[in-house]
């Protein structure tokens, strides 16, 4: 009698395709610009530095206006003077400003987040460079910078004053964003360096320069005359 046939061996189970499609976002994208402001955004670049003054303990030393402010910041083409870069994100791809601005092109970058930003205070900080047909880009933050001198190098450099990122926008890279748009119009002008100060008890902030690459000068102090101080060498004999 001849021996039974063996069984067919099994059918291999069919692999999945675990390959998302192209179409398929990832997390929650937010779409972010760094732009050169403009004095009609003198509204927001006041209340952001209330809310750092807040932040830095230091309200009792704040005492600009919008008034002030729009005098002051905006006499001198950029870099050249005083200048800010604004941090704006948005849920949605960003259009074009209604105004270009032929002294710098806006950075633009996508986060991918694991959860979307509760942005407490959006209708309070609705970028009006675009319009009002469009009402989504908000201002998350900005860095106000100014050219100075080194003897030592014999080079320009940038002074960076102010860099604040809202709370809620905080830990997700956009600080560092802000901060290398200056770094990189430095090199692009052949600057020697970018220099700025922060609060000894800002252990986070600290941190976060040094792992840039920074250097904390600890043996520096900075000496300043203001107020009565400054103003009595208003009628010194020289």
């Amino acid at each position: 009698m001849a021996a039974a046939a063996p069984p067919p061996p099994p059918t291999p189970a069919p692999e999945l395709d675990m390959t998302l499609p192209s179409s398929t976002p990832i997390g929650h994208p937010l779409f972010t610009r760094i732009r050169l402001a403009t004095p009609t955004d003198t509204p927001h670049i006041h209340t952001l530095i209330h809310q750092m003054a807040v932040f830095e303990k230091l309200t009792h030393l704040f005492s600009a206006t919008e008034t002030s402010l729009a005098t002051t910041l905006f006499t001198a083409p950029p870099f050249t003077s005083f200048t800010i870069f604004l941090l704006e994100v948005s849920t949605s791809p960003l259009p074009p400003p209604l105004i270009p601005n032929p002294h710098f092109t806006p950075l633009d970058s996508v986060l991918n987040l694991d959860i979307p930003i509760n942005d407490k205070e959006w209708s309070s900080f609705k970028s009006i460079a675009y319009g009002d047909a469009y009402g989504e880009v908000i201002v998350a933050g900005f860095v106000l910078f100014f050219p100075n001198y080194s003897s030592f190098l014999a080079k320009p450099g940038f002074y960076i004053e102010d860099l604040f990122v809202r709370e809620c926008y905080r830990r997700k890279g956009l600080g560092k964003k802000l901060l290398s748009a200056v770094a990189k119009q430095a090199v692009k002008m052949g600057y020697g360096r970018v220099e700025w100060v922060v609060l000894d008890w800002n252990v986070n902030a600290i941190g976060f320069y040094e792992m840039m690459g920074a250097q904390i000068l600890k043996e520096w102090r900075i000496c300043r005359l203001t107020g009565d101080s400054l103003q009595a060498y208003g009628n010194i004999n020289i």
